[in-house]
């Protein structure tokens, strides 16, 4: 029988994890805390026999699982939603089926530092990235761990297996941005966060307390140039949003010149010459103080010698 009042729900979703889904469970199973802790579970109606390890973990963990089931595949942001929505506890921690825990004290550690700071609406903490085509591992962030909204709107620090937040917001945030009106966001995690940076004071901590697992094709990542252009474009009209509505509108130019460049980048190294100065026409049209900006040439010129043979 499900615990009657868990202080921390986690919300896992899944879709085709079936080789990770495991892994993911045992590392919230694994949590060692003095508080009641519920695994909110959602399997998207995978084909390859996720649902089947979902049932079966919360057959045999019953009063720590509770199993959302649907008839239909809703797509990975509906489910994302449902999920948080059935959450019942004072926190909710985020953790993707193809992720996992590899502190076991992860959720005492930051639901304390919560409990501390009443102002505190989230904390996360680094993270490893693993690379599943190289096996490579990374610390992530390379750098500085952000807290702040003018810092967050250019470099989102914050991984999304390591947060966890205070419900009464994540619920605040849903009602006041309706990121359902917002279908090019590619992302759901990132907004949410950005818009906790706007409204509360964020914590983060230094030890790695998650894995998270990049697989070769997703979409954040992925082998396609032009999907990889359309997610960053994404994330800049993301941070373009939240700007006009939460910040000053101070940044606007700033991201204008950070969402071309990252296309450029791309462009200059996977795109055709033509798409490359398309591109730089649309930017520079949209934003006509761009066509000072130096790296806009500087790529092009590196794309041309890459094309010169070698001597």
């Amino acid at each position: 029988m499900m615990n009657a009042e868990p202080l921390v729900s986690v919300c896992m979703t899944a879709y085709n994890h079936a080789p990770y889904i495991g892994r993911a469970i045992e590392g919230v199973l694994s949590q060692r805390t003095t508080f009641a802790v519920e695994l909110v579970l959602s399997d998207d109606c995978s084909p390859d026999g996720t649902g089947a390890i979902c049932r079966d973990y919360a057959a045999r963990y019953p009063d720590r699982i509770r199993l959302l089931t649907g008839v239909v595949n809703v797509g990975m942001r509906a489910n994302y939603r449902r999920t948080i929505e059935a959450c019942r506890g004072r926190y909710v921690a985020m953790c993707d089926g193809d992720d996992w825990w590899c502190d076991p004290l992860k959720l005492q550690r930051q639901v304390e530092a919560l409990e501390a700071d009443p102002a505190c609406g989230l904390s996360y903490t680094r993270s490893e990235r693993r690379f599943e085509a190289t096996g490579e591992r990374r610390r992530y962030p390379a750098g500085e761990l952000f807290c702040d909204f003018d810092r967050l709107l250019f470099d989102n620090t914050v991984e999304n297996c390591t947060a966890v937040a205070r419900r009464e917001l994540i619920l605040r945030y849903y009602a006041e941005v309706r990121p359902e009106e917002h279908p090019e966001w590619l992302t759901d995690d990132a907004p949410m966060w950005i818009w906790f940076a706007a409204c509360s004071r964020i914590r983060a901590s230094e030890e790695v307390t998650a894995v998270h697992r990049m697989l070769p094709e997703s979409v954040s990542q992925s082998r396609a140039y032009r999907a990889r252009i359309a997610f960053c474009d994404s994330l800049c009209d993301i941070s373009l949003w939240f700007d006009a509505r939460y910040g000053t509108g101070r940044h606007l130019r700033a991201l204008r010149r950070r969402r071309m460049r990252v296309a450029l980048w791309v462009l200059s190294r996977d795109g055709t010459t033509a798409e490359y100065l398309s591109r730089w026409w649309r930017d520079v049209r949209r934003t006509p103080l761009l066509v000072f900006d130096a790296a806009g040439y500087g790529l092009l010129v590196k794309k041309w010698l890459r094309r010169q043979p070698k001597r």
